[in-house]
């Protein structure tokens, strides 16, 4: 059976190649804008190294998403304590792309469209934030998936680094020296 494409597709190679540097540009648009109007405070949240206090809302709504089935809700303290103290170890680099992706997410501007949550974060729904995650983990632009993979990637590294985590997965913890 042979199945023909259509002689004129919906969207283009040269169409999603737009649309991708379009979006790509209004994302970095978006940071930089944020950046530079004061939008995202550079001053550390009280009691932090790293971590602003327009970041902690988006992690407090994440962390029963993205841990979901471990007790990193009873841990949350602890948890946003090891994440910024490895966000602190970040080079300028990575340290400064990290703070945009928490940017974007913060701003309402960016927030609504990019991740569907158009109220603040304290008010989002677990299954508003697990379709957030869902639609950056397949969408088909990179930048979105690279940012799921970001804050997947960050909150499980603070998750896994705390001894309360280690039982829940089998682990006895580091060898005594």
């Amino acid at each position: 059976m042979t199945t023909s494409l259509p002689v004129n597709p919906a969207l283009s190679r040269r169409g999603l190649l737009k649309f991708s540097f379009g979006a790509s540009a209004f994302l970095a648009t978006a940071g930089l804008g944020a950046s530079l109007s004061g939008c995202s405070a550079q001053t550390p949240a009280s009691g932090f190294i790293t971590l602003r206090e327009n970041d902690l809302p988006i992690l407090h709504a994440l962390i029963p998403v993205v841990l979901a089935g471990t007790q990193a809700a009873d841990n949350r303290e602890a948890l946003l304590r090891g994440l910024d103290s490895k966000l602190g170890a970040l080079s300028p680099a990575m340290l400064k792309l990290t703070r945009q992706l928490f940017d974007v997410l913060a701003m309402a501007l960016t927030r609504g469209p990019l991740t569907g949550i158009w109220g603040s974060w304290d008010n989002a729904s677990s299954a508003q934030i697990e379709a957030f995650l869902q639609r950056w983990q397949d969408s088909s632009l990179n930048l979105l998936r690279m940012g799921h993979a970001s804050l997947l990637q960050l909150l499980h590294m603070a998750w896994y680094e705390l001894p309360q985590s280690w039982a829940h997965c089998g682990y006895p913890g580091p060898p005594k020296v």
